[in-house]
């Protein structure tokens, strides 16, 4: 597939002034307050996977406005002491599946946390999460689910689960909580940036190909869904543009990434169609903490596959038995170009 956005060069120079809403902190932080008035516990019960080297839960936890997500809890069988844990988020319209699916990141040692996207699972794997907000007035897929306020949008919610779910996490006697580690791919890194911006002190952040980021100039130039659905909408609704735009920016993981500390892992593919590589750049290059990056330069939205599963492992293990957080996954140059 053809070059559609910038090269990489105008990428790696790219230094986006994003129009921030007025108030975003002070919006997230009331967001992150609101508790249900009669909370309850995360539950973790046992599945029978059929599978001996890996110990699977079946994960129940009070996500936005206490509503249940669930998810998958795996554990490496047999470890005795706190672990290192890998939380994943999903890509668009993923479920989290069946619980013998995705088994690398326990394979290699760590627990991992899958969790479930509310409403999603339409696409490649079963979801067990329903969004229970109204649909009106939103064309199909979920950008435009409540694009009208920034508190009635679809994102408010799925990132106020990953938060909980994180936290949930942390609590669990089999993780160490100064060893959570977030993770995604497409709008699973777009999520992972903003839990790392809502969540203090988590041990690291690996974001492949972010969706969610510079939203105003994503939805000018994707020419393939999921952004294409905002310019959908406005095609219908001509006088909401700036309503809409406002709303995005609220959720928008390039904005949010700012706030984030953690030492991060990005991927970038320079012919990714579906998430622009300057709208992941822009995430990038605004990213609060020390940060590594991996360029694809002839890929498209897969990005960097299992080649790039291979070069997380290995950050992730010198990460996570690193000495300290402080200077763990600085970049040692601008970028590392990777040709799968």
């Amino acid at each position: 597939m053809p070059l559609t956005d910038l090269t990489l060069a105008e990428c790696l120079a790219l230094r986006p002034d994003l129009d921030e809403p007025a108030g975003l902190d002070a919006f997230w932080q009331r967001t992150l307050d609101t508790t249900p008035d009669h909370p309850t516990a995360p539950r973790f019960t046992p599945v029978d996977t059929g599978l001996t080297q890996v110990t699977t839960y079946d994960a129940v936890v009070p996500g936005f406005a206490g509503e249940p997500v669930r998810g998958w809890l795996h554990l490496p069988a047999g470890a005795r002491e706190p672990l290192g844990c890998v939380v994943e988020f999903l890509g668009y319209g993923r479920g989290r599946g069946l619980p013998h699916e995705q088994l690398l990141w326990a394979a290699a040692g760590y627990a991992h946390f899958l969790m479930d996207t509310r409403g999603q699972g339409w696409s490649t794997a079963a979801g067990d999460t329903p969004d229970t907000a109204p649909l009106s007035g939103s064309v199909p897929g979920f950008l435009t689910r409540g694009v009208e306020s920034p508190q009635d949008h679809y994102y408010r919610r799925v990132f106020t689960d990953a938060v909980r779910c994180v936290e949930a996490v942390r609590a669990h006697p089999a993780v160490d909580p100064a060893k959570v580690v977030v993770t995604g791919v497409s709008q699973g890194g777009g999520i992972a940036l903003a839990t790392a911006a809502l969540v203090p002190g988590l041990a690291g952040v690996m974001a492949d190909v972010p969706f969610l980021c510079d939203i105003r100039r994503a939805v000018r130039i994707a020419d393939r869904p999921p952004y294409t659905e905002v310019a959908e909408y406005l095609r219908l609704h001509r006088d909401r543009a700036a309503t809409v735009l406002d709303t995005l920016s609220h959720v928008d993981a390039a904005l949010l990434a700012s706030r984030a500390t953690a030492p991060a892992l990005f991927s970038i593919a320079m012919m990714d169609e579906i998430c622009p590589p300057s709208t992941c750049f822009a995430a990038y290059h605004r990213y609060g903490g020390p940060k590594d990056l991996r360029v694809y330069e002839f890929n498209g939205h897969e990005g960097g596959g299992a080649h790039h599963r291979r070069a997380q492992l290995t950050w992730l293990r010198e990460l996570l038995t690193a000495p300290g957080p402080a200077t763990a996954g600085a970049p040692a140059a601008p970028y590392d170009a990777q040709h799968a």
